[in-house]
């Protein structure tokens, strides 16, 4: 069964715990800067995790920023719980790796 899609004042509530996370419609996305070589790096080592706990951000490169965007697709493409767990995962992950927010 998928999971629940959050109502507006649970995104609220919890994108004020992540900041630098944004609401795009029916995602939340992050740009962070770095060398380019270390945004695919970072890539990477956000697929792992995003393969372990099997949840997978949309991912884009450009020169020196990647952003991630997360969206729950097994429930419509609306955000749940797990979108945020993600994000504090890739919160964590480029903190790691020096990469500043954008």
């Amino acid at each position: 069964m998928p999971p629940q899609p959050l109502t507006d004042e649970e995104i609220t509530r919890r994108l004020a715990d992540l900041p630098g996370w944004q609401r795009r419609g029916d995602a939340i996305a992050r740009t962070f800067a770095h060398t380019y070589h270390e945004c695919l790096h970072l890539a990477l080592y956000v697929g792992a995790k995003a393969r372990e706990v099997g949840h997978h951000p949309d991912i884009d490169i450009r020169w020196q920023r990647i952003t991630f965007s997360i969206t729950t697709h097994d429930s419509g493409d609306q955000l749940t719980e797990k979108d945020f767990e993600l994000a504090a995962h890739i919160d964590r992950i480029a903190q790691g790796h020096g990469a500043e927010l954008v």
